[in-house]
């Protein structure tokens, strides 16, 4: 799990990779991923309660769930790659990324079976970043969309689906939300300071035999940042180092 080119042996079980593009697109689809949390409660209410860096390490699991099915099919792959890399980087530490970008002008609206679902996607994980960088109360919120979609592209989906319940049942036990249990209102402007919580890693939703604590934890984030091109991603600003 150091390194990103790796690809998760439930990624392999579920047949995402080099499978044909055969689910389902059309207007429909795309709405009910636009729009996703009135129908999906359940879901939504499980997501509230993992705290932030949790949401964040969840948000990169799942688009490299997305970025592993559409191997060989289109270079965006590099492109979303590197976002990937980045929302590891800024659960470390945000100092050292920039915001992720990225052109909402492609291939509006959101059609076709690949670029439509990176669009999407991409536009999920945008607001995901832009609300762990402000603070928001509801991130979590965000993920229900992302979710969904990576869900829906995957060959096998009871493979999906058994990963993803033992995966936020871990997040709800050791990744906690500390605000879950209080009465927020949306309109609040109130922002939560996440640099307290622990750091999560890639090994916590993709390597079975990881053992999880804080230092295990801290010590794979660090050893997969130490194994990345800091200097070809341009979502990437670590300081220069004293000569």
């Amino acid at each position: 799990m150091k390194n990103l080119q790796n690809t998760p042996s439930i990624i392999l079980e579920s047949k995402s990779i080099g499978h044909p593009i055969d689910f389902k697109w059309n207007k429909k689809k795309i709405n009910q991923f636009l729009d996703p949390l009135e129908r999906n409660t359940e879901l939504e209410n499980a997501l509230l309660q993992i705290n932030h860096k949790a949401s964040m390490g969840l948000t990169a699991a799942l688009l490299e769930w997305v970025n592993w099915r559409f191997k060989g099919y289109t270079k965006m792959t590099e492109e979303t790659q590197k976002r990937i890399e980045a929302i590891w980087c800024s659960i470390d530490n945000v100092k050292n990324t920039k915001p992720l970008t990225f052109d909402d002008n492609f291939d509006l609206p959101a059609a076709g079976h690949i670029n439509g679902v990176l669009w999407i996607a991409l536009m999920n994980v945008r607001m995901i970043d832009v609300m762990y960088r402000k603070g928001s109360y509801f991130i979590q919120s965000e993920l229900v969309g992302l979710v969904l979609l990576a869900r829906h592209i995957t060959p096998k989906k009871r493979v999906f689906d058994k990963w993803l319940r033992t995966i936020i049942i871990e997040l709800i036990h050791q990744y906690p939300s500390q605000y879950y249990n209080e009465n927020l209102d949306e309109t609040d402007e109130a922002i939560y300071d996440s640099s307290d919580e622990s750091v999560i890693c890639r090994n916590f939703f993709f390597d079975p035999e990881f053992q999880y604590s804080t230092e295990a934890s801290e010590k794979a984030i660090n050893e997969l940042i130490h194994n990345l091109d800091t200097k070809s991603n341009q979502f990437l600003c670590f300081p220069k180092k004293a000569s």
